[in-house]
């Protein structure tokens, strides 16, 4: 088990190393294979518990969406049936989406209604 960020840091700068030979990542007899799936577990297990992934918000979400989709403010507020001024609030975090609003979101962007609702 890594205990601390020094260690964490020289393990990722071993796997690094290991990455450059395409042998430790096709052959699954290789020393370096073995030692760098051994070294990834130990990274993920220190990751997991140190770094963890923050789940986005959806503000970021919505964001990330309109980029993907090429919408701008105005042609998101008519696709979910809203004013500007709302889709502005949404997005600057001042203010949820209602319900019926939600839902629009989840099925309009494509985006999962546990994001939505904040589950």
């Amino acid at each position: 088990m890594i205990q601390t960020e020094k260690e964490y840091n020289a393990i990722v700068e071993r796997m690094e190393e290991l990455l450059q030979l395409s042998e430790n990542i096709e052959n699954q007899d290789a020393k370096g294979y073995i030692e760098l799936n051994l070294l990834s577990e130990l990274v993920a297990d220190y990751e997991e518990l140190n770094h963890p992934v923050q789940r986005p918000s959806l503000t970021e979400v919505i964001k990330l969406r309109m980029a993907e989709m090429g919408l701008n403010q105005k042609r998101l507020s008519q696709l979910l049936g809203v004013s500007t001024s709302r889709v502005s609030e949404y997005l600057n975090g001042k203010s949820e989406p209602t319900l019926k609003v939600a839902r629009e979101i989840s099925l309009k962007l494509g985006i999962d209604a546990s994001i939505v609702l904040g589950v």
